[in-house]
């Protein structure tokens, strides 16, 4: 129990750090003031280029791993072990860093989906790839592989309910997160990638 408390601290507190911003602001920029205010990769390849948008979707995605595979080495079980993996995304959306005001969470979900179960996480990775490509805006990807996961999760095996439930939550969290871009997606004014 009180392993599983610490870990679950551990991941709120891994999924806060605000790469982004730290980043951002090491170039003398202020991520929340440039393209869509958000303060994850996307946005940041934006202000910065794209080598500085994949060192922080790398960063980001770690955070989210590593609290998982902490979690496994010691064998937590299942529900505590989902939770941390929830627990990572939800320090990057309300990190304490940035009173509570972070990103999207979708760069750490795909870490921790991936240390929590990879098959299934790479082929949501997948669906995001292939819509990215094939609409240049990151948010159709990003809504569209964390809606997968859980989809994939059953399509490639039978889950765990924890695994589920983490996916499901997580798709709801991410979903809420992009309400502003699915009105700009509504609208016709969604911003591409540079």
């Amino acid at each position: 129990m009180v392993l599983s408390i610490a870990l679950l601290v551990l991941a709120f507190l891994m999924g806060s750090f605000p790469t982004g911003v730290i980043c951002a602001r090491a170039k003398g920029i202020d991520l929340r003031k440039i393209g869509s205010g958000n303060v994850g990769a996307s946005n940041v390849g934006r202000a910065l280029g794209k080598t500085w948008g994949i060192f922080v979707l790398l960063i980001d995605a770690a955070k989210g791993a590593i609290p998982v595979v902490l979690a496994r080495f010691v064998d937590l079980p299942p529900w505590p072990l989902a939770g941390v993996a929830l627990f990572a995304v939800l320090g990057h959306v309300f990190s304490l860093f940035l009173k509570f005001r972070g990103g999207k969470g979708v760069a750490t979900a795909l870490g921790a989906s991936l240390a929590l179960a990879p098959v299934p996480a790479i082929a949501a990775f997948g669906v995001y790839v292939a819509l990215y490509l094939a609409f240049r805006i990151s948010s159709v990807g990003s809504l569209a592989g964390a809606v997968s996961f859980t989809v994939f999760l059953v399509l490639f095996g039978k889950p765990h309910p924890a695994y589920f439930v983490y996916g499901a939550l997580c798709a709801i969290v991410i979903v809420a997160r992009h309400r502003d871009n699915l009105r700009r997606l509504a609208a016709g004014k969604e911003l591409k990638a540079p």
